[in-house]
């Protein structure tokens, strides 16, 4: 187990906040993104994150949406199902003054349930592993209003796991037992 999970906490790569660490509550399933998937994951973004309106899907420990937020994103919806976690996310925007973050304590299913008041640029799609259909939920991102043209999906999933239909593939990697990816959507 590496040092960033065992201690229920992760680094901010690079950034406004570069080295800061944020803590998160244990929980089911919850498993941040390995430092190295996230920097590689950065590096792709590297044109594209700037001024950005950015979707944490599945939110957990916040590290993909504060590291946008540290990179230059212009603002972060982090949806966090657990209670005690989105408590953390919301602890952590405290701690960082990130004003530009907002955290909603539901199910990403319900959440998605009305398209956004204004479409995003890149969501991070990072359920948790053990969960059997995540990519239902991806169906509703390519939908109209979801998404800006030519907005951006990172997905994180395991290994064995099949890439969803329907989008067109810019990058992919392998980290463990993490498949991940940046899809265009639509």
């Amino acid at each position: 187990m590496s040092l960033e999970m065992a201690s229920n906490e992760v680094r901010i790569i690079s950034g406004l906040w570069k080295g800061r660490k944020l803590r998160f509550s244990a929980a089911k399933d919850l498993r941040p993104s390995l430092g190295r998937v996230r920097e590689t994951l950065f590096n792709w973004l590297v044109a594209d994150i700037e001024g950005a309106h950015c979707l944490d899907l599945f939110a957990g420990s916040g590290a993909l949406g504060f590291e946008a937020l540290s990179r230059g994103a212009a603002s972060a919806v982090l949806v966090e199902k657990d209670r005690r976690v989105a408590q953390s996310l919301r602890e952590n925007c405290q701690l960082l003054a990130a004003d530009n973050a907002s955290v909603v304590n539901a199910p990403a299913e319900r959440f998605l349930r009305q398209p956004p008041a204004e479409p995003w640029d890149i969501v991070f799609f990072d359920p948790p592993f053990s969960d059997p259909e995540p990519l239902k939920l991806l169906k509703t991102l390519q939908q109209e209003g979801y998404l800006t043209d030519g907005g951006l999906i990172y997905i994180e999933q395991p290994r064995h796991r099949p890439l969803p239909d329907g989008m067109r593939l810019l990058k992919q990697a392998k980290a463990g037992d993490c498949h991940f990816a940046l899809l265009r959507g639509g």
